[in-house]
């Protein structure tokens, strides 16, 4: 959500390359139109945002923010004035000027830098559309004639939404402003469009930014999604005749145990973490029902969801968990995590004898009551 002001606006932005230098930049110009008097510069890194600076805008409505410590290659920075965010992607040498009168989003300006002002045509237009989206879903009647035809128009605008913010990427593919689109999502979306098939997306533009910035932060960051969504497709192809996706993922000794070589048990797939530092009291539940079951047929595969190498085996060990512990070390990005659908730890899927599914996040009684159901 973010853009920007009119050349007549932006005088105050007026800094020579010399004296910026080349590791350093500058942001200014003015907000017109509000009563809010601070503006605030955020700095958007790979893994967290956080506030950089923040001034007081001066008696005609003007700003300023000199940015050290840059490089050759846009990074990404948010301008946050009256509620709004204004996103500038700003490399070291840059003087940018940015600002609006009146509305921030549908009014604000950008100069200066290239790709913050494609980033302007892309953001500008797609927050508007989240608007009218949030604008029809308050407008839902009662009435079921007058709700379907609401929600034709919400179905319209979000694929029009959608068509707009894919048009831009291929279009602008070698640029950081696509990098930004691509990462976009409409309220409740998990995926870009398509789930998988989102990876042409994420390649195509990996390799052409990649080609102009080929120093970029964002490069090892786009190809990590890649190879994510790779890993997803290979393993949902190992799908069995039973309906779930198989797993090979290594012990503690680094031995590999597949699922699949538990069919004919019943197999309760539990993901958790040791490092969450809950695991104590669910696993030692868990073993007083593994005790009494495992002699039927019943089996656990357990999945940590874990980095930590040192403190999975440590927990393993310490709590002398009796079934099958196998970890990938890769954590909320491990594949196995994606292709189940994991939302929360813990998390768990109860397989019956024949491979189905018979429930999902059962815990306590209701696993038991469950694995009496199954072993009748």
């Amino acid at each position: 959500m973010k853009k920007f002001l009119l050349s007549a606006l932006c005088a105050a932005a007026a800094c020579t390359l010399s004296s910026c230098g080349s590791s350093k930049a500058r942001v200014a110009g003015r907000f017109i139109g509000s009563d809010d008097r601070t503006v605030y510069l955020e700095q958007v890194t790979l893994f967290a945002q956080r506030l950089a600076d923040s001034t007081t805008l001066d008696a005609e409505g003007g700003y300023r923010f000199d940015i050290d410590g840059l490089g050759k290659d846009p990074a990404l920075y948010n301008i946050l004035y009256a509620g709004e965010r204004i996103p500038l992607f700003v490399k070291g040498g840059d003087r940018i000027a940015a600002g609006s009168v009146g509305s921030v989003i549908r009014n604000y300006t950008v100069e200066g830098s290239e790709e913050s002002s494609l980033l302007r045509d892309f953001y500008r237009s797609y927050i508007e559309g989240l608007r009218n989206l949030d604008k029809i879903a308050q407008s839902l009647p009662d009435e079921a004639e007058a709700r379907r035809e609401v929600l034709k128009r919400y179905t319209e605008e979000y694929y029009r939404i959608k068509r707009e913010q894919l048009r831009f990427i291929v279009e602008n593919k070698d640029r950081m402003a696509a990098v930004y689109a691509l990462y976009q999502r409409v309220p409740g979306d998990q995926n870009l469009f398509n789930g998988d098939g989102d990876i042409i997306y994420y390649r195509t533009v990996a390799d052409a930014v990649e080609e102009r910035y080929p120093t970029s932060p964002y490069i090892p960051a786009l190809r990590s999604e890649v190879a994510r969504i790779e890993a997803r497709i290979n393993l949902a192809q190992q799908i069995t005749e039973s309906k779930y996706p198989d797993i090979e993922l290594p012990d503690m000794y680094g031995r590999k145990v597949r699922l699949s070589s538990l069919d004919g048990k019943v197999v309760l797939i539990d993901f958790w973490s040791a490092e969450l530092g809950n695991s104590n009291a669910l696993n030692a539940e868990l073993k007083e029902i593994y005790e009494r079951y495992a002699e039927r047929g019943f089996e656990i595969y357990q999945v940590s969801v874990d980095t930590s190498k040192q403190t999975w085996i440590s927990t393993v060990q310490e709590q002398a968990l009796p079934w099958i512990s196998v970890c990938d070390f890769k954590g909320e990005a491990s594949p196995v995590v994606g292709i189940y659908n994991v939302r929360k730890l813990p998390s768990n899927f109860l397989l019956d004898s024949e491979g189905s599914i018979a429930g999902k996040d059962l815990y306590g009684s209701q696993l038991e009551k469950k694995l009496q159901e199954l072993f009748k």
